[in-house]
């Protein structure tokens, strides 16, 4: 049980590092008061530019990857498999919630895509095609992930074989799809109404100036 809690604690505080928003402030900018608020990698592309935002995108896949493979603190080969669980769970809370930013963090998005790329390579690669195939057809960022994210225990159901930690493996990509989507809640809402920003476009772009008359 020991390794299990320190597995976790680990996971959660590499989880945590808030990556976008260190870069943020390295260029003496607040990512929380600039376009969307949000420290993920898009909306660090959309502020900072394309090579901060892939920076933050691979850094924060990483937080999840590196944990999910590597920390397993008094792991036997009997229970390999579920300290990777604990630690990839963990390493995206700490990432959607952070506890040096008040416990309010990213979306989750490349942090899950890093945890499932050592998990799953399977059904992360078919997950992420379709992350990029919704994004390529749609331009919306937050669209790709809603889809990706309900596609993600779909794909993890038929590609791993039914043993007991697989059925582990199967609840906790569900489990990871549902924080994603949690975490995407306020996106839909704006998708509904027909005002979220498309990838490519400013998020806020200045009104025309009035007209004025001669």
């Amino acid at each position: 049980m020991t390794g299990y809690v320190l597995t976790a604690m680990v996971a959660y505080f590499i989880g945590s590092i808030p990556t976008g928003y260190l870069f943020g402030r390295a260029r003496g900018i607040d990512i929380r008061t600039s376009g969307s608020g949000n420290i993920g990698a898009t909306n660090v592309f959309r502020t900072l530019g394309r090579s901060a935002g892939i920076a933050v995108l691979l850094i924060d896949a990483l937080k999840g990857f590196l944990p999910t493979r590597y920390l397993l603190f008094g792991a036997t080969p009997e229970t390999r498999e579920f300290h990777s669980m604990v630690a990839a769970l963990f390493a995206i809370l700490g990432h959607n919630y952070t506890c040096w930013l008040r416990f309010k963090g990213g979306k989750g998005v490349a942090t899950s895509g890093g945890v499932l790329a050592a998990l799953v390579p399977w059904a992360f690669l078919i997950t992420l095609a379709t992350w990029l195939l919704v994004i390529w057809l749609s331009r919306y960022v937050s669209l790709g992930s809603l889809v990706a994210a309900t596609v993600l225990p779909v794909a993890t159901y038929f590609t791993q074989s039914f043993t007991q930690s697989n059925r582990a493996l199967l609840a906790l990509t569900a489990v990871i799809g549902l924080l994603v989507i949690w975490r995407h809640r306020a996106n839909f809402q704006r998708l509904r109404a027909g005002t979220e920003s498309k990838l490519g476009a400013p998020r806020n772009p200045d009104p025309p100036a009035p007209a004025v008359n001669p």
